[in-house]
């Protein structure tokens, strides 16, 4: 993709500033510095919203705070309300807790193409090592090899190779066919106009579980193409207690129901969503 496009990075967040100010100052440390962030908050409390409000005063990157009432995980909501704010013409999506290399936003700009959807890949952090960077608000994103080789010695960190090596874009990327491995969308970029054709994220998936596979199956289905971008895009994901799984059944099933009949849009999504809030 071209330097002149603008990207949207698309940050979601509930209620965990701590991590949320590792992230944006991440963020604000880019090497491509042609983007926007927009922050897609699922119902965060006070400390939250004067956290963003202080950073972006001063911040040379525009930063949108875009906030829904908490009436429980309803991160598709979230999004799909972040990306009717989105200038960009692709968009990036990040985990609130998940901190990016310093090149990832450069490196998921030289990954892009026409009609694909890349989905990256993390590295998680041990909940020892993770209160420690909350504790001293360390710059991940600044820490040398080195650093991330003794974390890994010491068990705290799950990989570390693919911060010491960067693939560029080869044909082995590309993902043929529909596969659940990987789809994370605390680290998936794809074009605006092709989540505008399949009406964003599916509002109806409420609870954890699989509104991600969800979106790349129905982009899969209108012949976006998804590449990985493991070994170039990792970010670093900190440690935080899983949430309630009791809908991932329900919600697996649904998605093997929609690649089944292939379906393209949003039962629930940008476009229905527009009218209620």
């Amino acid at each position: 993709m071209s330097h002149d496009k603008l990207i949207t990075v698309i940050v979601t967040t509930y209620n965990r500033p701590d991590a949320l100010e590792l992230v944006i100052g991440a963020c604000l440390d880019q090497t491509d510095r042609h983007f926007e962030i927009v922050i897609a908050d699922d119902g965060s409390g006070a400390a939250t919203r004067t956290l963003i409000e202080n950073i972006a005063r001063t911040s040379p990157i525009s930063i949108n705070h875009v906030w829904q009432p908490d009436e429980g995980f309803r991160a598709a909501a979230s999004r799909n309300k972040a990306l009717r704010s989105a200038r960009g013409d692709y968009v990036i999506f990040l985990d609130g807790d998940c901190v990016p290399q310093r090149d990832f936003v450069a490196r998921h700009r030289a990954l892009a193409r026409e009609r694909t959807v890349v989905t990256g890949s993390r590295i998680l952090l041990a909940p020892r090592l993770t209160n420690e960077v909350l504790a001293q608000r360390l710059p991940l994103q600044r820490q040398a090899l080195t650093f991330w080789l003794r974390q890994r010695a010491a068990a705290q960190v799950n990989k570390v190779l693919p911060l010491a090596i960067h693939l560029p874009d080869l044909p082995l990327r590309r993902v043929d066919g529909f596969v659940w491995r990987g789809i994370k969308t605390c680290n998936l970029a794809a074009w605006l106009s092709d989540l505008e054709a399949v009406n964003g994220f599916d509002e109806t998936f409420v609870g954890w579980g699989h509104e991600d596979a969800d979106l790349v199956a129905r982009l899969h289905n209108a012949g976006v193409v998804r590449k990985n971008g493991f070994w170039s895009t990792e970010v670093l994901h900190l440690w935080h207690a899983e949430a309630p799984r009791d809908r991932e059944g329900p919600n697996y099933a649904r998605v093997l129901a929609r690649l089944a009949d292939r379906t393209t849009r949003a039962e629930r999504g940008l476009q229905e969503s527009t009218h209620s809030n």
